[in-house]
């Protein structure tokens, strides 16, 4: 049995998130190029409780680098910070989220579930 091992599992960690910069409960959040959703707000020690997969309600925006792009079930998902809601579709400036579950129509914003993470 291996002695160095810290966690059973990796899906679940306290992690200073790279993205937002203060992170609250329900947050889609980045750990560098790792995509999350913050279960708990950031602690006094700049720890936020990240759970790394799952599906979430998530606010997505339907748009991409070209512009309005409807979102179908099973597309990809980015994170791209000073955007709001920070998800959509841009594969150009945004970190890669996850995985529509639903479908929004091309320029509209919507929650719906994410499949969070590869």
């Amino acid at each position: 049995m291996a002695t160095n091992r810290k966690y059973e599992s990796g899906k679940q960690l306290a992690v200073a998130c790279t993205a937002p910069a203060t992170p609250s409960s329900g947050d889609p959040v980045l750990f560098g190029q790792r995509p999350g959703v913050a279960l708990t707000d950031e602690d006094a020690a700049g720890l936020t409780t990240v759970q790394f997969d799952g599906v979430f309600d998530l606010s997505v925006q339907a748009v991409n680098n070209g512009g309005n792009s409807a979102v179908a079930a099973g597309d990809k998902i980015y994170y791209e910070a000073g955007q709001t809601p920070v998800l959509n579709k841009d594969n150009v400036s945004g970190v890669f989220f996850g995985y529509a579950k639903e479908s929004i129509l091309a320029g509209a914003t919507a929650t719906i579930e994410v499949i969070v993470g590869y």
